[in-house]
C-alpha cells in the first residue's frame, strides 16, 4: 500500500465534502438574509437611529418577507432531512446466515485497516459496493406481531433495532455462486476498503446532504408524497434542483478521492489474485445478462420464476467455457471452495434474489401464487418451455380466426385449417405472381371477424408507444399477409396484458420472501426492464417457431429443452435444432416456404397433423 497515494485520495475527498458543506452553508445563509435585515432594522428603531415612516414600513415589510422565508427555508431544510434516500433493493443477509461471509469481510477489513461493514445484503446483479443506511426510514419495521417469522423463510432480520453507523456492504450474487472464495474477497477489498474514507465526519455529513436533496426532490415530483400544493412543491422540488446541480461537481469529484483512496489502501490484499478476480467478473456479468435474457425473461412472462438463478449462472458459464474450448481451465478453477458455501442455506437465498429478480426486471408480483409460481430446472421445459410454445401456437391460431382465415368443416384429424402447421404456412406464402392480400373465405367466422383484432381505448397508449419500432422492422416484411397478422399478434398481446392482474406488492405488516426490500419504491416496477417492447416481425417469427416446434413434438417425438445460453430449445432426432431460425425468417419476411417446408421434411415433421394447444 502506498500511504501517500491512500492519503492524496482521502485529502481530496475531504477538500470536495467541504466543498459540498459549503453550498449548505450558503443556502442557510441566503435563507437567513432577510431575517438579518430585519434584526437590524428594528435594533435601529430600537436606538433611534432609523426612525420614520418610510422605515417602519420597510421595518414591517423586512419582517414579514423574513418570517415567510424563514417558514419556507425550515420546511425545506425539513424535508431535505427527513425525506427517506433512495435504497437499492436487496436481499437481507442476517450474520446468523452466513458467520463465515462476515468473517471473511471482517478479517478483510482488518487487515486494511478499516471499519468493517455495518451489515451485508445481496443484490441480483453483477456489481458490489457501500451504501449507507443510517436514515431512520431504513430501519427495520415493529416486530410485535412478527414472532420472528418475518424476513427470508426463517432467516432472522438482518439488523438491530439500532441503527448501524458504518455503511451496508451490497455484493452481488453471481458473484457469491461463479466466484472461489478467494477470488471473492479479492474483489471485494477495494469495496471494503471504503468504509475508511466513509467514517470521516466531513465526507458522511456531504454525503447526507446530497442524499437528502436527491430525496427531496422525488417527493416533490412524485404524486401522492408531497401533501402540500402544486406551487409548494413545485418550489420545493426547484431549490433542491438548485442545490443539487451547485455541489454535483464537488460530490463526483469527492466520490472519486473515496474510491481512489480505497483502490490504493486495497492493494495490499491479494493483488495478484485480483486481476484474475476481475476477468471472472466481466465473465460473470456476461453470463448473467444471458441467463435473464435468454432464460429467465420467457419463464418470467409465463408466470413462472427460475427459484435458482445464481446456480443458473455456473452453468451457463460452464456452458460457455467448454463452448468456447476452455473447459480444462475451468474445470480445474470449479474444483476451488465455491464463495456461495460461506452461506448457511445458499439455495434459500438464491430462491430469495431470484424473486427479486424477477420484481426488477419483469415487474412480476412480490408473492407467490397459482400465476406465478417458482419452477426448478429440472422442470423448465416442460412449465415453461413446452406451455410457451402451445400458448404462443394457440395465440396464433386465434388471430387467424379473427382475420377469417378458413377452416375445413372435416374431421380434426383431416382439417388443413384447423390448429396445423400447414394453415400457418399457406397463408403466409407469397406467390409473387398475384397481389398478395388477405382475401378471407365468405364463412360465418370471417362475416363476423374485423380485419384486425381492435384494441380497446385503454390499450392503444401502449401500442403508440412502439409504433416507431414496429416500422422500421415491419418494413422487412414483404408479405402483406405477414405484416396484418404481425398486427393481429400485436393486439391480441396488449389485450392480454391489460387483462392480467395487477402485480400485488408487499404489505408493509407482511414482509414475507421479500424482508428488508420495503424501502424502494414499488411503484416503478420494473425498474431495469431487460428489452425494449418487441417489434411485429419478431413477434410473428416467435410464434412461427413456437408452432413449428409444437408440430415437432406432437408429430416427430421432438421435446423440449433448456439451453443455458440461448434458452428454450427444440431437442430433434437426439440433437438440439439449431437451423430452425433462419428458414422462419424465410417464410415471415419473404413469404418463401420452400427452406422450412424442406427442413420439416427432412426432420420427419407432419404440418398438416393438428396439433395440441394450450
Amino acid at each position: 500500500m502506498t500511504g501517500t497515494g491512500v492519503e492524496i485520495g482521502a485529502q481530496a475527498a475531504r477538500s470536495q465534502a467541504l466543498a459540498v458543506l459549503r453550498v449548505r452553508s450558503r443556502a442557510l445563509a441566503v435563507a437567513l438574509l432577510p431575517a438579518a435585515l430585519a434584526v437590524i432594522l428594528f435594533a435601529g428603531d430600537g436606538t433611534g437611529h432609523l426612525v420614520g415612516r418610510g422605515w417602519d414600513v420597510a421595518r414591517w415589510v423586512v419582517g414579514a418577507v423574513a418570517v415567510v422565508v424563514l417558514l419556507l427555508a425550515a420546511g425545506v431544510g425539513l424535508v431535505v432531512a427527513r425525506a427517506r434516500p433512495a435504497m437499492s433493493p436487496t436481499v437481507p443477509i442476517p450474520e446468523e446466515s452466513a458467520p463465515d461471509l462476515y468473517r471473511l469481510v471482517r478479517d478483510l477489513a482488518d487487515r486494511l485497516d478499516v471499519p468493517a461493514p455495518s451489515a451485508i445484503a445481496l443484490t441480483p446483479d453483477c456489481d458490489s459496493w457501500l451504501e449507507d443506511r443510517t436514515h431512520p426510514a431504513h430501519g427495520p419495521p415493529p416486530r410485535e406481531e412478527h414472532d420472528g417469522a418475518d424476513g427470508l423463510r426463517g432467516l432472522p432480520p438482518s439488523r438491530p433495532r439500532g441503527i448501524p453507523v458504518a455503511p451496508v456492504l451490497v455484493i452481488g450474487s453471481p458473484f457469491l455462486w461463479w466466484m472461489r472464495v478467494g477470488e471473492l474477497r479479492a474483489v471485494l477489498a477495494p469495496v471494503v476498503a471504503g468504509t475508511g474514507p466513509s467514517a470521516h465526519p466531513d465526507i458522511a455529513a456531504a454525503r447526507r446532504f446530497v442524499r437528502g436533496l436527491d430525496a427531496a426532490v422525488a417527493v416533490a415530483s412524485t404524486s401522492g408524497r408531497c401533501a402540500p400544493s402544486r406551487s409548494l412543491c413545485a418550489g420545493l422540488g426547484w431549490v433542491a434542483r438548485l442545490l443539487l446541480r451547485g455541489c454535483r461537481e464537488h460530490a463526483a469529484e469527492m466520490e472519486r478521492g473515496v474510491a481512489s483512496a480505497a483502490a490504493e489502501r486495497a492493494q495490499a490484499v491479494d493483488y495478484g489474485l485480483r486481476i484474475v478476480a476481475q476477468e471472472q467478473v466481466g465473465l460473470a456479468y456476461a453470463g448473467w445478462d444471458r441467463l435473464l435474457t435468454r432464460v429467465a425473461l420467457p419463464a418470467w412472462r409465463m408466470g413462472r420464476w427460475p427459484s435458482r438463478l445464481d446456480a443458473g449462472v455456473v452453468a451457463a458459464l460452464t456452458e460457455l467455457s467448454r463452448r468456447d474450448r476452455l473447459a480444462e481451465g475451468f474445470a480445474s478453477r470449479l474444483g476451488e471452495r465455491p464463495a456461495c458455501d460461506l452461506l448457511e442455506e445458499p439455495g434459500t437465498v438464491d430462491e430469495a434474489a431470484s424473486l427479486l429478480a424477477a420484481r426488477l426486471f419483469h415487474g412480476g408480483p412480490a408473492e407467490r401464487g397459482p400465476d406465478w409460481a417458482p419452477v426448478d430446472w429440472q422442470e423448465y421445459p416442460e412449465e415453461v418451455v413446452d406451455r410457451k410454445w402451445r400458448t404462443d401456437a394457440a395465440r396464433l391460431h386465434r388471430v387467424l380466426d379473427s382475420l377469417g382465415v378458413r377452416r375445413s368443416p372435416g374431421p380434426p384429424a383431416s382439417d388443413p385449417y384447423g390448429p396445423t402447421l400447414a394453415r400457418v404456412l399457406d397463408h403466409l406464402t407469397v406467390d409473387h405472381q398475384t397481389p398478395t392480400s388477405v382475401t378471407p373465405a365468405p364463412t360465418p367466422a370471417a362475416s363476423v371477424a374485423p380485419q384486425v383484432p381492435p384494441v380497446p381505448q385503454a390499450e392503444k397508449g401502449s401500442e403508440d408507444d412502439t409504433d416507431g419500432m414496429d416500422d422500421t422492422d415491419d418494413t422487412d416484411l414483404a408479405n402483406e399477409r405477414g405484416a396484418v397478422l404481425a398486427a393481429g399478434l400485436s393486439a391480441e398481446l396488449a389485450r392480454e396484458e391489460a387483462a392480467a392482474p395487477a402485480a400485488r406488492t408487499v404489505p408493509a405488516e407482511d414482509a414475507g420472501l421479500l424482508a428488508g426490500t420495503l424501502a424502494w419504491d414499488e411503484g416503478a416496477l420494473p425498474l431495469f426492464p431487460l428489452q425494449p417492447p418487441r417489434s411485429g416481425r419478431d413477434l410473428l417469427a416467435d410464434h412461427v417457431t413456437a408452432m413449428v416446434c409444437c408440430a415437432a413434438m406432437d408429430t416427430a417425438g421432438a421435446t423440449p429443452g433448456l439451453d443455458w445460453l440461448d434458452g428454450p430449445a427444440l431437442l430433434l432426432n437426439g440433437g438440439r435444432a439449431t437451423d430452425l431460425g433462419p428458414k422462419v425468417l424465410a417464410l415471415v419476411e419473404e413469404g418463401d416456404p420452400a427452406p422450412l417446408r424442406a427442413w420439416l421434411i427432412d426432420s420427419g415433421i407432419r404440418p398438416e397433423k393438428p396439433v395440441r394447444l394450450v
